[in-house]
């Protein structure tokens, strides 16, 4: 028994020993101060140490290569956390809280300096492209090797190898999920001259990744179509033929790489346009590795992303031909290919009315044809519908692309000459291996880029700056046949391609791109503009304004934009209301186009947009109702219109509430006229009066929606189905109540027309033929 006591004292010492050192040397918080910092709000990422430069801190000195083993990471010390009736808990860092890595300071001045991504920093996506530099670049530029090892390498990746050019280097990092201990090597002959022994020097650094798989946005799928009858092999020289095979299974490890590199690319992108590394993601499934060559060679199980091969009804020859056929008649034709791929994936994936899917297909029975000059089966399309959005394009390069990570470099470094006997110069910028590999992946992943909304635009991906893709993944540039000039010595990021300012904008609010942590979307994606005299629109949406778009009438690109978009991740909310004056747009445009026709197109948090045709027409008069003279002579102001206005016999029909201008009217109730579409609004008062908006068709008698007079309920506006003419409308009261939807419920498309802050609703406007066609509502302050 005093043993027991004896054990118990030691034990409530050695606690509290433990607890005081924690607290005095300052490196980890308290379970006091750890609550604090998983509390904050808006938080974009998990809470974790940020150093000001990662590299900078993490550097563990200089190690010979002798076989011994590196230094290890000094680990972060155990938090003792005080007893809980949770049955689970978040990991937010390798040691299990939220404190910091203590690293000794840098001991060698030639330890990889990492500058494009933070330690302890948080990624959504398996393959990170990493930027750093060697000591002092403008001091003793150096030459050399730098290796990437995984703390995991028996399970997670093998080491990786990776050019250093005037002290620069770029490296392709692969994650597993949940935290990596990723080490950086360095070596250079140069610096084996000053070393005691025999061989080169190591100069090592270290920095922590936490990979965090995304499983909550729809997925980016992969699909490799054939026809019916294909073969399943693609276009190459019989000298890669030889070398590494053109079947299926090599088709399927290349499309993949390339479509990491997509990933890779758009996700340092995003980052760069200070909205975190987001990015879409694909659909994974547990098979053979083959992200790296071990993988593929030993039959390491992993989780890859997976490529769906779907055979089309149509045969390899019609495919082919029918593309042939499309680029000699008449345009009608044009995208029938499309159409056809565009049908096989419905089918494959069984797309269901709501079921959204994204697609991005490789026409693998792509084949070029020296004969008459052309690739058959091929077409560049991308683009998305109500179910679908799908990218397709062909397989003529993808003898080119690179296979694993470490053929990365040397596929981006083939100056192979194309043989035009065997394969297609695409375009005649493909003049060897690795522009045709530019070409064939980067035209590909414009195509993307239209499957998730992306016009074209003045810059970047979306005009064919891919051709400068390669300088994203290589830091030397080899020489080049469609410049006829020797690559750069140094690939800076200047010098590399990006998506445009409009594109990553569009991505940031895509469903494709949603984090977990991002804010809860409204039901409501609607968005509503309103002018309110004096050159000035009230711009409104539930999931808030994102940016605008300025287009001038006589070109076809944007190249004025109004950006709303808040890139703190604590302070993400765009706003819901805003207000834009034609002045200040027009203050944007170059000084001979400010007075040219102008459209807009907003953007909303819920990826939808809404355009504003002629801004100088909904500025105009037509848009302006003089309310009757005893409401002192204010002007009333309409929304943006739904319907066509086309049936057969529509007229105009304007209607301003009379409980708005006389005091002695009180609205209590509004009788609703439907079938499969709107006939008509009754507003009905206390003293038996009403005014009726359309006709008393459809249901005998209609539907009648009460008021609650007692608690001063009014009406603020409605949520309508709406296409070609009014199919169904809901009524949207003071009190939060909504009436449910009256006509067709799932007509058209849904659209909330509601006056906005300081205003009020002071009636409608539109057309009614057989029934309503056309619908506004008008705003007064």
């Amino acid at each position: 028994m005093p043993f027991f006591k004896e054990l118990r004292r030691r034990s409530k010492a050695s606690f509290r020993t433990s607890d005081s050192s924690t607290e005095s040397n300052g490196t980890v918080p308290t379970a006091k101060s750890s609550s604090t910092l998983n509390s904050a709000p808006g938080s974009a990422t998990p809470p974790s140490t940020y150093h000001a430069n990662g590299s900078s801190y993490n550097v563990l000195g200089t190690v010979k290569s002798n076989g011994d083993t590196p230094p290890p990471v000094p680990q972060r010390p155990t938090v003792m956390v005080p007893s809980s009736n949770r049955n689970s808990m978040m990991t937010l860092s390798p040691s299990g809280s939220n404190g910091t890595i203590r690293v000794p300071p840098p001991t060698s001045a030639y330890a990889p300096r990492i500058t494009s991504v933070m330690d302890n920093s948080v990624v959504y996506h398996k393959v990170l492209l990493v930027n750093g530099e060697i000591g002092d670049p403008n001091q003793k530029p150096m030459e050399g090797n730098l290796t990437v090892h995984h703390d995991k390498e028996g399970q997670a990746f093998p080491p990786t190898n990776w050019p250093v050019s005037d002290s620069y280097f770029k490296a392709l990092v692969y994650l597993s999920p949940g935290w990596n201990r990723i080490r950086f090597d360095f070596t250079s002959p140069k610096l084996s001259l000053h070393s005691t022994g025999s061989t080169p020097a190591m100069h090592s650094s270290y920095i922590m990744l936490n990979y965090l798989p995304l499983n909550s946005a729809p997925p980016l799928q992969l699909v490799i179509l054939v026809g019916r009858d294909s073969p399943c092999t693609y276009d190459a020289a019989p000298q890669r033929i030889h070398n590494e095979g053109n079947d299926l299974s090599m088709a399927i490890r290349k499309f993949r790489m390339a479509a990491h590199l997509w990933q890779t690319f758009t996700a340092e992108q995003m980052y760069r346009h200070k909205f975190g590394r987001r990015c879409f993601r694909f659909e994974e499934e547990w098979q053979t590795g083959t992200l790296s060559i071990r993988d593929r060679e030993m039959g390491i199980m992993k989780n890859e992303t997976r490529i769906h091969v779907v055979r089309s009804d149509k045969t390899t020859a019609e495919l082919r031909d029918l593309q042939y056929a499309q680029q000699h008649s008449p345009a009608a034709k044009k995208g029938e290919l499309y159409s056809i791929a565009a049908d096989a994936v419905k089918k494959y994936f069984n797309i269901r009315p709501g079921q959204k899917q994204y697609v991005a297909c490789l026409l693998l029975d792509a084949h070029w044809d020296p004969e008459v000059g052309t690739i058959r089966g091929h077409a560049a399309l991308g683009g998305t519908a109500d179910d679908l959005g799908l990218a397709i394009f062909g397989s003529h390069a993808l003898q080119s692309y690179p296979s694993c990570i470490e053929e990365v470099v040397p596929a981006f470094m083939d100056c192979t000459r194309t043989d035009t006997k065997y394969v297609a110069n695409d375009c005649d910028e493909s003049g060897s291996s690795w522009e045709a590999a530019n070409i064939g992946i980067g035209a590909h992943l414009h195509e993307v880029g239209h499957l998730f909304g992306c016009p074209h635009q003045e810059t970047g991906v979306m005009l064919r700056d891919y051709v400068r893709l390669n300088r994203t993944f290589l830091i030397k540039e080899p020489y080049s046949t469609r410049t006829k000039s020797q690559g750069l010595k140094v690939c800076r990021q200047e010098d590399e391609c990006g998506w445009h300012r409009l594109d990553v904008l569009r991505f940031r609010y895509h469903p494709c791109f949603r984090l977990p942590s991002d804010e809860p979307l409204p039901q409501d994606d609607s968005i509503q503009y309103f002018p309110v005299g004096n050159g000035r629109i009230i711009c409104a949406a539930p999931s808030g304004i994102s940016f605008i778009e300025i287009r001038m009438h006589t070109e076809d690109l944007c190249r004025q934009w109004i950006d709303f978009s808040n890139t703190d991740p604590r302070h993400s909310v765009t706003p819901k209301q805003i207000t834009l004056a034609e002045a200040d747009v027009r203050a944007r445009l170059p000084e001979d186009k400010k007075k040219v026709k102008l459209s807009l197109t907003i953007f909303c948090g819920s990826s939808r947009s809404e355009k504003i045709e002629d801004l100088d027409d909904l500025l105009s008069k037509k848009y302006i109702v003089n309310l009757p003279h005893s409401f002192d002579s204010r002007l009333g102001f309409k929304s943006k219109k739904l319907g066509h206005s086309q049936l057969e016999g529509s007229r105009p029909e304007e209607l301003v509430l009379e409980s708005i201008h006389l005091q002695t009217k009180l609205l209590t109730s509004v009788r609703l006229y439907h079938g499969y579409a709107l006939d008509g609004i009754e507003f009905c008062y206390e003293d038996g009066h009403s005014q009726l908006f359309g006709k008393r068709g459809g249901k005998p008698g209609g539907d009648e929606f009460v008021l609650d007079t007692r608690r001063g309920e009014t009406i603020l506006g409605f949520y309508l189905r709406a296409g070609l003419w009014i199919d169904g409308i809901e009524i949207l009261t003071s009190t939060g109540r909504r009436s449910g939807i009256f006509g067709n419920a799932t007509g058209g498309s849904g659209h909330t027309l509601m006056a906005p802050r300081g205003y009020s609703l002071a009636g409608i406007s539109g057309s009614c033929g057989p029934w309503i066609d056309g619908f506004q509502i008008i705003i007064t302050r």
